[in-house]
């Protein structure tokens, strides 16, 4: 079984920086994209930032700036750096990752961290 155990959410003031991480676990064969989902109450499930095996990024616009993606390819591990936090950017935050077990990859989903931004 292949399970995405996020860390890293909590509350912070605006301006304020949080590193979240999420890493993948149990038997695969290969990871290909990973990245960051947030959603906010009300609103839809929305990408914030994904990146590729070979490191390519697509981050959001309303984060672009803020917040950086990477990954640790040998650890299965994706982080998200968010910088000056704006209360707006306050969700659930979900990490994806396109998995393969054998041949072809299907998408798998972390349990989700909330972020509040607040003062």
């Amino acid at each position: 079984q292949v399970q995405l155990v996020e860390s890293g959410g909590g509350v912070v003031q605006p301006g304020g920086s949080l590193r979240l991480s999420c890493a993948a676990s149990g038997s695969f064969l290969r990871i290909y994209t990973m990245g960051w989902y947030r959603q906010a109450p009300g609103n839809q499930r929305e990408l914030v930032a994904s990146i590729t095996s070979s490191g390519s990024t697509n981050i959001a616009d309303s984060v672009k700036g803020r917040f950086t993606i990477s990954r640790d390819n040998a650890k299965g591990t994706v982080y998200l750096q968010m910088n000056s936090l704006k209360p707006e950017d306050t969700a659930v935050y979900y990490c994806k990752a396109d998995i393969a077990m054998q041949n072809i990859p299907r998408p798998y989903w972390g349990q989700g961290t909330q972020v509040t931004v607040s003062s």
